[in-house]
């Protein structure tokens, strides 16, 4: 019995659900597909601008990367219930991503001398 009503219940929920998506705003397309000439601070600006803002973008992505293995294994050493195994297995991973924070850190640093080296050199 109550079984039935939860299932009625649900699939009211459902269907105005479903009325309200229908319902929703029409998106409409842009007429205009030129490109975005100021897409990431690439526009017609000089050449090492725009090799340093590619780096930076790379590096950038990079460094989530690196944080979300961090935070990875420490959500690996939580749910390992105490299993030396699984807690070294996080501990692993936490030590990885630490490692590729700092290569992708020091990596940074060098990009940046160079760009700056180029920069008063030319």
């Amino acid at each position: 019995m109550f079984r039935l009503i939860y299932m009625k219940k649900r699939a009211l929920i459902m269907a105005l659900a479903s009325i309200n998506v229908l319902n929703a705003a029409t998106a409409h397309a842009q007429v205009s597909i030129d490109f975005p000439t100021n897409f990431a601070g690439f526009s017609s600006q000089d050449v090492k601008v725009t090799i340093q803002n590619v780096i930076r973008i790379i590096l950038g992505f990079l460094g989530i990367l690196a944080i979300v293995a961090i935070i990875f294994g420490g959500f690996k050493m939580m749910v390992s219930r105490g299993d030396a195994d699984e807690v070294g297995k996080g501990r692993t991973v936490i030590k990885a991503g630490l490692v590729g924070l700092v290569i992708v850190l020091a990596a940074y640093a060098i990009s940046s001398f160079v760009v700056s080296s180029i920069e008063g050199a030319v």
